[in-house]
């Protein structure tokens, strides 16, 4: 589950459009506060986010079901490129996975 926060309503759309098109379950938000009231239930794997919505997130998160920090991967000018994008996702959810194996020994 990738949760999309972005107040610009054009780009969560193509992040969304971009996401979904390569099978990742995506739930959009406008803004920080709904989307934090939704990510208990919801548990994402990772969190995109707008630059304006970063500094909101930033100590809010919640944790995942291993009780470690929920990735936050902010959308940068670079990650216009929709490549760039679901690679930087990929990449960051790579390193998520096996930091929790490191952890378990």
């Amino acid at each position: 589950m990738v949760v999309v926060i972005d107040e610009d309503a054009r780009r969560l759309e193509i992040s969304e459009a971009i996401l979904a098109k390569l099978r990742f379950a995506v739930a959009p938000f406008g803004s920080v506060d709904k989307a934090l009231a939704a990510m208990q239930a919801l548990r994402p794997e990772i969190v995109v986010a707008g630059e304006s919505a970063i500094h909101e997130l930033r100590g809010r998160l919640p944790t995942d079901r291993d009780g470690r920090a929920i990735p936050l991967l902010p959308v940068t000018p670079e990650l216009a490129d929709p490549e760039a994008l679901v690679e930087a996702v990929r990449e960051m959810l790579r390193e998520h996975y096996l930091e929790g194996l490191n952890a378990q020994g």
